[in-house]
């Protein structure tokens, strides 16, 4: 069995109410992202994919509660961390991509500044070399002219122009070990979403990248991911490779999924 570089633990929690009772969100989610691999997350809206993930950073909403469980990070338990270790992690070790890239960024700041900033943040380095760093990552992300982009704000970008943006800056200026994409081609037109999954798949290879695809395209999962992990309301329900999944899934929920997918893509191909 491959090492794993993040494993999720019986991790259970529940969110608050403002009267301070509990209503259960996550029950005992249990899973591992063996290093090196792409291991995709799906499920629903509301299986609990995306607050599992969140609370890896530690980025959880303030109402939810965990109530049993570990998230073990190269062993290091991350949930029993206080907030300055959990900074350290944030970024320099884990990486995340979230769904809406422009609204991820600043809007007051060129996007090669911000980039650039992270890049002192994380390497320390003069404003010039930090920049000369910001460009090149734009470039590797095949953003086109990076040196006018670099000085471009993030609503001048395109949708997909920006979600590369922040792929740079999560997997190229921060340099992590583990890369989490929370839903990162939603709202993107087919080929953008096609383009963004390549060079996903491109920089988990070349860049020795541990990758967590949180989505509910099965689809793109099908095409670029070697683990898949099944969730719905709040529990996994399955995990396999992803060849296991697609040709022999074992739960009735997970064949759901598929059978849905494919009514989606067939009804897509048919217009």
């Amino acid at each position: 069995m491959s090492e794993a570089i993040l494993e999720v633990r019986n991790y259970s929690g529940a969110f608050r109410s403002a009267t301070g009772d509990l209503t259960p969100i996550l029950e005992d989610v249990s899973y591992r992202l063996k290093t090196g691999a792409m291991t995709a997350v799906v499920g629903e809206t509301g299986s609990g994919k995306s607050l599992t993930a969140l609370s890896v950073l530690g980025l959880q909403p303030a109402t939810f509660v965990r109530t049993s469980g570990e998230i073990l990070f190269k062993g290091r338990n991350l949930v029993t961390l206080e907030e300055r270790e959990i900074r350290a992690v944030r970024g320099a070790q884990i990486s995340m991509v979230f769904q809406d890239a422009r609204a991820a960024m600043n809007p007051v700041f060129t996007v090669g500044s911000q980039l650039a900033d992270v890049y002192r943040l994380h390497h320390g380095s003069s404003k010039r070399e930090a920049m000369a760093k910001a460009i090149d990552a734009l470039r590797r992300v095949y953003i086109p002219e990076p040196e006018r982009r670099a000085r471009q704000y993030p609503h001048e970008f395109s949708g997909g122009m920006a979600q590369r943006a922040m792929i740079a800056l999560a997997a190229l200026i921060c340099q992590p070990q583990l890369l989490i994409l929370d839903e990162p081609t939603t709202g993107l037109d087919v080929t953008i979403q096609a383009e963004i999954m390549e060079l996903i798949v491109d920089l988990t290879k070349n860049s020795g990248l541990t990758t967590c695809l949180i989505t509910h395209d099965l689809g793109v999962v099908a095409e670029t991911c070697d683990e898949v992990v099944v969730m719905n309301s709040g529990r996994v329900l399955e995990t396999a490779s992803a060849e296991a999944i697609f040709t022999a899934p074992q739960n009735p929920y997970t064949r759901k999924l598929l059978a849905a997918s494919q009514l989606v893509q067939s009804e897509a191909e048919a217009a």
